[in-house]
């Protein structure tokens, strides 16, 4: 994965000071300051500072078990942090449930698929939108003007976002009955669904095959157009360093690198967090 481990140590630190004041020049969407998060004795999140550009692609890598998802839970609202800050456009999000932080604009996917598997694409997408409904329960069952033409706004929505992903001939397919790799961009279809600022993504390419990794790769820069800013982990390294603008590196819950992807590439550090140290010669 990484090839050129001739970098020295104080020639990076270096590099990452310079790519840091770079990155402070653009206008931030997502940030986390001295983020911590504690599961009773092991600390999985440890004082990690995250900065993502608006209008970009961000990456978040790391070996298994760095802390990267426990990030995104926290970032999401499912997790609550045991210190430091998660600022969305300039706010805090402490103390919001993961509906709330939808409602303002972040949508994510999970590294596990997790889709309604006995309704339809068009229905899970459609699941998508709750956030952003106006309508109430009663206006719902008494089937009010207001409440029939939300719900053709939501269809019509979903039915756009289907198409958008490739996914259109399989509207009326159950969830379960399609293949992985179009399951992963059905979710993704339901994430952008919801019409987010900040577009999360925890290993978007997992179980993709080279031409479905190079599709995924080809519409994330596509959706980016939107107005879109987005953030995700990922191991593919192709992927990384063919979409990313910027990426971050987290080894043991702590913040090891963050720069360019041809700087991160090269980075001893992030090397040694991948490969390990190398063992010494014997004399």
């Amino acid at each position: 994965m990484f090839k050129d481990n001739s970098v020295n140590m104080e020639m990076s630190v270096d590099t990452n000071k310079i790519n840091e004041n770079i990155n402070s020049d653009k206008k931030e969407a997502l940030e986390t300051q001295e983020l911590t998060k504690r599961f009773g004795g092991l600390i999985a999140v440890n004082n990690f500072d995250l900065k993502v550009n608006q209008g970009e692609i961000s990456s978040l890598i790391g070996p298994n078990g760095a802390g990267k998802t426990t990030v995104f839970n926290v970032v999401t609202g499912i997790y609550k942090a045991d210190g430091g800050k998660v600022l969305f456009k300039g706010e805090d999000l402490a103390g919001k449930k993961p509906h709330q932080i939808i409602k303002k604009g972040i949508a994510r996917t999970f590294q596990n698929i997790r889709l309604f598997s006995n309704m339809t694409c068009l229905e899970n997408v459609m699941a998508g939108q709750h956030c952003r409904g106006n309508e109430g329960t009663w206006t719902s069952i008494l089937q009010t003007p207001g409440q029939k033409k939300e719900e053709l706004e939501i269809k019509k929505n979903a039915e756009n976002r289907l198409k958008q992903v490739g996914l259109w001939k399989y509207r009326d397919e159950l969830a379960k009955n399609i293949a992985y790799g179009s399951q992963r961009m059905l979710e993704i279809a339901r994430a952008l669904a919801s019409n987010p600022d900040l577009l999360i993504l925890d290993e978007p390419s997992s179980g993709l095959n080279d031409k479905e990794s190079e599709d995924l790769m080809k519409f994330l820069k596509i959706v980016l157009k939107e107005d879109l800013t987005i953030l995700l982990i990922e191991h593919d390294m192709n992927v990384v360093m063919g979409i990313s603008d910027w990426v971050t590196v987290m080894d043991e819950g702590k913040k090891i690198a963050g720069g360019l992807p041809e700087d991160i590439y090269h980075n001893p550090l992030v090397i040694e967090a991948y490969l390990g140290k190398e063992e010494e010669e014997e004399l």
